[in-house]
């Protein structure tokens, strides 16, 4: 339950975060690599002063960058910081600068599960059953709908 509420939670500052960027990206005085680089300087002080924090709390944090293993490194520099982290949001605030975020952000958000489903059973051998497989069909199926 905790885990869902904390979904919930991230959704809901993305929808408030994503329209405060579009809104700012369409007044045409910012471009997308500049909001980027805005939203990324006030976040990451607030994830290290996160990080000190559960570091505290939490045995997974207590051990450090140290306990790190090399290929670790690369999945979270090439996956998480590359991929996830650099390379969408630069085609993401890329999109929301162009188009409406009523179409751009269901259309990520949707393929985003879609990805994480296909990949989930690939490359982590998680179970793929007929629930998400519905699940993920519901959510295209509701995304064409939308950006119609």
């Amino acid at each position: 339950m905790q885990a869902i509420l904390l979904a919930i939670a991230a959704g809901l500052c993305w929808g408030v975060g994503e329209v405060a960027t579009r809104s700012a990206l369409h007044s045409r005085e910012v471009g997308p690599f500049a909001a980027i680089a805005i939203r990324s300087s006030v976040a990451l002080p607030l994830i290290w002063a996160a990080w000190l924090v559960a570091r505290r709390l939490s045995s997974a944090e207590q051990r450090g960058f140290a306990a790190i293993s090399g290929v670790t490194w690369l999945k979270l520099i090439l996956g998480s910081g590359l991929v996830a982290g650099a390379a969408a949001m630069i085609f993401f605030y890329a999109a929301l600068s162009l188009g409406e975020i009523s179409k751009i952000k269901p259309i990520a958000f949707a393929l985003a599960p879609a990805t994480g489903v296909l990949l989930g059973w690939l490359v982590l051998h998680e179970p793929v059953t007929g629930r998400k497989v519905a699940g993920v069909v519901m959510i295209l199926i509701g995304v064409v709908t939308l950006t119609r």
